[in-house]
C-alpha cells in the first residue's frame, strides 16, 4: 500500500510542482520518510527491490542477454521524473536538483529488475566517492558474468541486492 501511496504522491507532486500548485502553505515539501544513513544503498523500508517475473535463469538468452532488451522495458522518464520529484522528498534530500540524481532500478534491469515498480526505483545521488555511474559499472560487469554463465542470476541478484558496493568481490567478478 506504501508503494502506491508513493507513486500517487509523486504523480500529485509534480503536477503541483509543474502547474504551481500551492501546497503546504506555498511549498510543495514533506518530512523525509527515508533514511539516507545506508548511502550508497537505498533505504530498504523504501526501496526494497523487485524482479521482473519474465526474467529467469531460464528466459536470460531472450531478455537480459538480448542486446537490447533493456531499451525495450525500461520505463519514459515523464513516468521515472515523478518517482524522482517524490523519492527526493522522502529521501529528505536538501540538494533536490533532479539533474543530481539518477532515478534508479535498485535492482537493475540488466538483471531483470522491475522496470515500473515504484519500491524497485529511488533517486541514487550522482555525487560522491560511491555514485549512479559507478553503480552501472557494477550492473554491467554482473550481467555479462551472468550471460556467459560465470555466475546464476539468482547469484548476481543476492549479491547486488545485499549491497552493490561488494557485489563483484562477493561473486568473484571483481
Amino acid at each position: 500500500m506504501r508503494i502506491v501511496f508513493r507513486a500517487f504522491i509523486a504523480t500529485c507532486t509534480v503536477i503541483a510542482l509543474v502547474t504551481g500548485a500551492v501546497v503546504a502553505g506555498g511549498a510543495v515539501a514533506q518530512a523525509a520518510t527515508c533514511s539516507q544513513s545506508r548511502l550508497p544503498l537505498p533505504d530498504p523500508s523504501c526501496t526494497p527491490g523487485s524482479y521482473n517475473p519474465g526474467v529467469t535463469q531460464s528466459t536470460i538468452g531472450s531478455t537480459i542477454c538480448k542486446s537490447g532488451w533493456t531499451a525495450t522495458v525500461r520505463p519514459p522518464t515523464s513516468y521515472t521524473n515523478a518517482l524522482k520529484v517524490q523519492g527526493i522528498a522522502d529521501y529528505g534530500y536538501s540538494d533536490t536538483s533532479l539533474a543530481d540524481y539518477e532515478e534508479d532500478h535498485f535492482v537493475p534491469l540488466e538483471l531483470g529488475g522491475a522496470p515500473r515498480d515504484p519500491g524497485n526505483l529511488w533517486p541514487e545521488p550522482r555525487a560522491g566517492t560511491k555514485t549512479a555511474a559507478t553503480k552501472d559499472g557494477v550492473e554491467t560487469k554482473l550481467k555479462n558474468a551472468v550471460c556467459a554463465g560465470t555466475i546464476t542470476l539468482s547469484a548476481a541478484r543476492s549479491a547486488i541486492r545485499a549491497n552493490w558496493t561488494t557485489a563483484l568481490q562477493v561473486t568473484g567478478i571483481g
